[in-house]
């Protein structure tokens, strides 16, 4: 798909704008074109080249519309399906903003309805050369089931003298009901879907592999803190303290989450394995849960849910001639655990994106030799310069509450996001130019990502190749850090490494920081192969630069992905529930593909 987009402004902003009557003005015809089914009078107030998102609302989907063409055919096929009504301009949500001089928009909220939900909306204002304003992003949310709102604040006002122990030992053990949804994995994912469905009043059990909720964070990324801010990070319904510092440590975090899992009472099995999914006999799916002393519990469920991460934890492993003639150890990032296991030890690192300079960073911190080996170019940024340049004003202090800074940020496809994000790199690198500079002196490889389009969409395509800089690169520069890039790797040696060049390289520990696999690989471990087999795809952007697979059915009615980073798994986790809801209060309707 090629993209054309401009934002080049083709008149000037007038100084005196009256944004709110430009905004009501263009609203009012915009609402009653939708309401009328007048497709033309709509496509009349849109630039040629508009961007129309829609999560749920108008398709039961993901989807975006380039082009008043698409868009057109979009709204024919949709408008009188989706029965929209009830528009309202948002006015204490109308703002002119210049990101940058040569680029202007009003950005406005609004509500409606559809015939089955409340839905809200945003949309961006930009001038044209006849003087006018017409929208060049439209975005369309689903907010709400009509008739099952989520039940906040809904607050039990018997007292429950002694009793509440026993109550939630019950509830947890499924003593006197099924659970609706069975989710796999007690991660930001699985208690957040948990948490979105509870509220929605469907009961679901959250099945964890680790002792403790919160262990993967305790303990894979024990040394380590976040890269991104705090403000990104919060979780549905329960924000993290003001008191958190800007990026949290992972212990921190994982002590939340169980926090999270008790506060908001989820019905959390830790020392719990999913052994098997199949197809149920009186509901969808039969799911066969294993505990830590043996027993087993087999649940029938219309939905389960998989929760299991990017890679769905399962190690990519690259093969090499002569691994079984190496004398010393080779394991997997996902099983590295503290740095002293290694003192005294030549320790060589293979990758050279998050997970290999947080490690390498682990061992030069603690005195072991380590040498980082990368294979292939790496975008780097400074979490001091990129992330206020990426998160800021959404996500920052002083932002606006995380709920709109959620939908202002779904509200930009990503196909236009990447066109932004071209600026957005080229500043953060010449702010760390001289950071930048100090790598390629010492023979790092540097990328400034797909079209020079940073990190963002490195995460939305791959879920990697990128390295947010919270120190490790000074280490690479001072030589704390020993770097190995000219050349490939071939085999092992019973004594470490030997590269294409005939160069070799000792080692005691190869530690293989090259990520995780197909994360359908995770879900076909526990499905039957006529089943896994015909998977969808997930991760990656489609065509219209969607993220394909997630947040949705994987192929099979009541089988589910929830995943993403902190942000999305927030903002999509209520998607999933409401899909889930509708379906179950029979209002789902057809997928618009």
């Amino acid at each position: 798909m090629q993209t054309v987009v401009t934002f080049e402004l083709n008149s000037s902003v007038p100084a005196n704008l009256d944004v709110q009557a430009v905004t009501e003005q263009w609203f009012t015809a915009f609402a009653k074109g939708l309401q009328a089914g007048d497709v033309d009078n709509v496509l009349s107030l849109l630039t040629d080249d508009v961007f129309w998102r829609d999560t749920l609302a108008l398709t039961w989907d993901f989807r975006t519309f380039q082009s008043t063409p698409a868009v057109k055919q979009f709204l024919a096929d949709r408008l009188s399906v989706s029965a929209v009504s009830s528009f309202k301009l948002r006015k204490d949500l109308v703002e002119l903003e210049k990101p940058y001089p040569d680029i202007a928009w009003i950005q406005a909220f609004f509500d409606f309805e559809t015939a089955v939900g409340v839905a809200s909306g945003v949309f961006r204002l930009v001038p044209v050369a006849d003087g006018t304003w017409k929208a060049h992003t439209v975005y369309t949310n689903l907010e709400d089931l009509k008739g099952h709102p989520e039940q906040v604040g809904a607050r039990d006002y018997n007292p429950n003298h002694g009793k509440w122990v026993a109550k939630r030992e019950r509830e947890i053990e499924f003593l006197d009901e099924e659970p609706e949804v069975v989710i796999v994995g007690a991660g930001q994912s699985g208690l957040e879907i948990a948490a979105r469905l509870k509220m929605l009043g469907l009961n679901a059990l959250v099945a964890e592999k680790n002792e403790r909720v919160g262990d993967n964070w305790r303990k894979r990324y024990a040394a380590l803190c976040l890269h991104d801010p705090v403000w990104f990070e919060h979780m549905p319904y329960i924000p993290f303290p003001a008191t958190w510092p800007v990026y949290i440590p992972a212990v921190k975090l994982g002590d939340w989450f169980e926090s999270y899992a008790h506060s908001l009472e989820l019905n959390v099995w830790t020392s719990a394995t999913v052994t098997s999914v199949t197809p149920g006999s009186t509901k969808r799916w039969r799911a066969v849960v294993k505990r830590q002393d043996g027993r087993e519990r087999v649940f029938e469920a219309d939905h389960v849910i998989f929760a299991l991460g990017l890679g769905g934890s399962v190690p990519n492993m690259p093969k090499f001639p002569g691994m079984d003639e190496f004398k010393g150890q080779i394991l997997h990032s996902s099983k590295h655990r503290r740095a002293t296991d290694h003192t005294g030890k030549k320790v060589v690192v293979v990758g050279s994106c998050t997970s290999a300079h947080d490690i390498c960073a682990d061992y030069a911190e603690y005195g072991v030799d380590v040498t980082m080996y990368q294979r292939s170019p790496t975008y780097i940024m400074s979490v001091k310069e990129g992330v206020p340049r990426l998160m800021a004003p959404l996500y920052w202090e002083g932002g606006p509450p995380t709920d709109i800074a959620d939908r202002i940020n779904a509200s930009f496809p990503n196909h236009l996001m990447k066109l932004m994000h071209q600026r957005t790199t080229r500043d953060t690198a010449e702010a760390d130019k001289n950071l930048l500079d100090g790598l390629r002196a010492r023979g790092f490889k540097l990328t400034l990502g797909d079209e020079d389009s940073g990190f963002l969409q490195l995460v939305w395509r791959k879920s990697g190749g990128y390295y947010l800089d919270v120190g490790a690169s000074q280490m690479i520069i001072d030589g704390k850090i020993k770097l190995k890039s000219d050349s490939l790797l071939t085999r092992f040696t019973p004594s470490g490494l030997e590269f294409e060049d005939g160069s070799k390289l000792d080692a005691d520990v190869v530690l293989f920081a090259t990520g995780f696999g197909d994360p359908c690989d995770a879900y076909r471990e526990l499905l039957p192969e006529e089943i896994g087999s015909k998977l969808t795809r997930i991760w990656g952007l489609d065509e219209e630069g969607e993220i394909r697979g997630a947040w949705r059915e994987v192929g099979f009615p009541g089988l589910w992905c929830m995943m993403g980073p902190f942000v999305s798994a927030r903002y999509h986790s209520k998607h999933v529930a409401l899909q889930i809801k509708a379906q179950e209060e029979n209002l789902f309707g057809t997928r618009y593909r």
